[in-house]
């Protein structure tokens, strides 16, 4: 798997015994912040469900513990959807930037090309900055924004909608192979 940097983070597949380290960095996001619209942070449980279902699911490790991870889970029910998936990528605060968001989905992104997917889809409550320059870093484009969208803590949140196209031709409006 992919190592980021000096920083001695590892990226790799996540495993069961990882759904508590998860929920851990996730729980700070949900409880303190409106870049996630849950209003109660998951638990181990519940984060181990999450990553059964998600097409892929990377964490990074640093000295032996979860210092983040992100995932590529269904875009949405319909058939066609299928070759789509949405992405979030999660770091612990202590270890913001340090480049750990960058491994996770440069790794993260090629794993779903090779599953298949084609195109991506993240969706970033403003403001986020830092969310936003990783995606545009990364090429991904805006393609619209919902205006008012989510109330938490007091007040109305937009989220603005990004996408990248995983495929090498350019986006060649092609059938795909078969995905399930």
């Amino acid at each position: 798997m992919a190592n980021a940097g000096h920083d001695h983070v590892t990226v790799r597949r996540a495993r069961a015994g990882d759904a508590a380290g998860c929920a851990a960095v996730y729980a700070p996001y949900v409880r303190d912040t409106a870049i996630s619209f849950e209003e109660v942070p998951p638990d181990a449980e519940q984060m181990a469900a999450r990553i059964r279902r998600a097409h892929v699911w990377l964490v990074a490790e640093r000295a032996g513990a979860i210092a983040g991870f992100a995932y590529g889970d269904r875009h949405q029910e319909r058939a066609a959807y299928r070759w789509t998936a949405d992405v979030s990528v999660y770091v612990e605060l202590a270890h913001r930037s340090r480049g750990i968001g960058c491994a996770l989905y440069g790794e993260l992104f090629e794993q779903l090309r090779a599953a298949g997917v084609c195109m991506l889809c993240a969706g970033i409550t403003e403001p986020n900055h830092a969310s936003l320059a990783l995606h545009r870093a990364f090429g991904f484009v805006p393609v619209g924004t919902y205006r008012s969208i989510g109330f938490k803590h007091g007040r109305w949140h937009d989220v603005h909608w990004m996408q990248l196209d995983l495929r090498a031709d350019g986006g060649e409006r092609t059938a795909p192979a078969p995905r399930s």
